[in-house]
């Protein structure tokens, strides 16, 4: 396949520099958005259309649509929030959160376009995380390589 490079937003700038030299902790996927934990308490949400949003991860988890989640489920989403800044992503146990199978100290973030497609890779220092969108069925899904 051949992906384009994608030329980001002044607010996607503005985001990416704010996530440069933190590490994901872990990630959910709910509606048309991936949200991945960094280690410095803030909650990173990453569209399906690669437009982002960078939030503390408690307004964030609060703030999440209430026709997707329920008390409960944000209860859970704070907790493994809580354990997995606690412990890193070495903690068990999580209900809501997936944690990365290796560190990922983000060193830079490149978006790419496939008609409708995106592609969002977050470069770690030691792994990287690719997120694969559709625009057409609101797909997400995360990898570590």
């Amino acid at each position: 396949m051949n992906w384009t490079e994608l030329e980001t937003s002044t607010h996607q700038d503005h985001v990416i520099k704010h996530v440069i030299g933190a590490t994901v902790l872990g990630w959910f996927i709910a509606g048309a958005a991936a949200h991945f934990l960094l280690d410095i308490g803030f909650l990173w949400t990453v569209y399906v259309d690669g437009e982002m949003n960078l939030l503390p991860q408690g307004v964030a988890i609060a703030e999440l649509d209430a026709d997707d989640f329920s008390e409960s489920d944000r209860t859970e989403l704070a907790l493994d929030a809580q354990q997995l800044l606690a412990e890193g992503r070495e903690t068990t146990e999580l209900k809501r959160f997936t944690a990365p199978p290796v560190d990922c100290l983000i060193t830079s973030v490149e978006l790419f376009s496939l008609n409708s497609q995106r592609r969002i890779v977050v470069i770690g220092e030691s792994a990287n995380i690719e997120i694969e969108t559709s625009l057409e069925s609101f797909d997400i899904h995360i990898r570590s390589t």
